[in-house]
C-alpha cells in the first residue's frame, strides 16, 4: 500500500517545502488539499487536442502547449535542481525536446505524464553533467514569500526550517529523491511516477518507502524538523 503523502508543497525559486514548514511549529498541522479531478481531466483533454494540432503542423498549438505547461515544468525543475540552476534554460531545453519528439506521442499516457518524463530526464542529465550536487539553501532575500501573520522571530525560524529541509533532502540518493519529489511535492501517484521514471509501481513504492524512512531519520537529527518526522511515521502507520 502506498505511503502517505505530505501535504501538497508550496514553492518558489529554488525552494521546496511542505506547508508545515511555513508556520510556527506549535501551530503546524497536516493540510488536506482536494484534487480537482474534473479540472485535471479537462486540462488533459485540451492538452491532447493541442498535441494533435501540433502533430498536424499547427505551430500556434505548440506555443499554447508551452504557455499552458511552462509553470508546471518550471516548478518541477526548481524542486529537483535547487537554487543556482538556470531554470529558464532548462525549461527551454525541456520544450525543445518536446517539440522534437511530440510527433512520436501516441497518447498511451497522459500528455502531462509524458511531459514530466521529459522534464525529469533533462534535469537528471543536467545534474549528472554538473558532477556535483548543488545544496538546497535558503532562497535569496526577496524571493521568499513574506507571511505578515508571523513575528520576525517566527519568520526567521521558518526560513531556517526551509533551508534545513532542503539540505536534508539533498542527502537522499537520486532515484529515491526523484520519486519523493514527484510524489510528496508534485502530488503524483505511484502509477504516474512509474510511467515517468520507467520503473514498476512496486519499485516506485519501495523507493518512496525508503526515501521517507531515510528522510525521517535525517529530520530527527534536526530539532526544528522533528515534528515532520513524526508526521511521516504516523502516515506510514495509517497505511495511507
Amino acid at each position: 500500500m502506498p505511503a502517505a503523502a505530505l501535504p501538497v508543497a508550496q514553492s518558489w525559486p529554488g525552494v521546496v517545502v511542505p506547508p508545515a514548514l511555513l508556520v510556527p511549529v506549535a501551530s503546524a498541522r497536516p493540510v488536506s488539499v482536494p484534487q480537482p479531478v474534473k479540472a485535471r481531466t479537462m486540462e488533459a483533454d485540451e492538452s491532447e487536442r493541442l498535441v494533435a494540432r501540433c502533430q498536424a503542423g499547427d505551430r500556434s498549438a505548440f506555443r499554447e502547449l508551452f504557455l499552458r505547461h511552462r509553470s508546471d515544468v518550471a516548478r518541477l525543475v526548481q524542486r529537483m535542481m535547487g537554487p543556482g540552476a538556470d531554470v529558464d534554460d532548462l525549461v527551454q531545453e525541456v520544450f525543445f525536446q518536446v517539440h522534437r519528439s511530440v510527433k512520436d506521442f501516441r497518447g498511451q499516457a497522459r500528455f502531462s505524464t509524458w511531459l514530466y518524463r521529459v522534464t525529469v530526464n533533462v534535469v537528471l542529465m543536467q545534474r549528472r553533467s554538473a558532477k556535483s550536487r548543488p545544496l538546497l539553501v535558503e532562497a535569496p532575500e526577496g524571493l521568499t514569500p513574506v507571511d505578515a501573520g508571523l513575528t520576525p522571530d517566527e519568520d526567521a525560524a521558518r526560513r531556517s526550517r526551509i533551508a534545513a529541509f532542503g539540505r536534508l533532502l539533498e542527502q537522499i540518493s537520486e532515484k529515491k529523491r526523484t520519486v519523493f519529489v514527484l510524489h510528496e511535492l508534485q502530488g503524483l501517484s505511484a502509477t504516474e511516477i512509474s510511467e515517468i521514471v520507467d520503473a514498476p509501481v512496486l519499485t516506485v513504492r519501495t523507493r518512496l518507502f525508503y526515501a521517507r524512512k531515510e528522510l525521517a531519520e535525517l529530520l530527527r537529527s534536526e530539532p526544528s524538523l522533528a515534528f515532520l518526522a513524526d508526521e511521516l511515521h504516523s502516515g506510514e502507520e495509517d497505511g495511507q
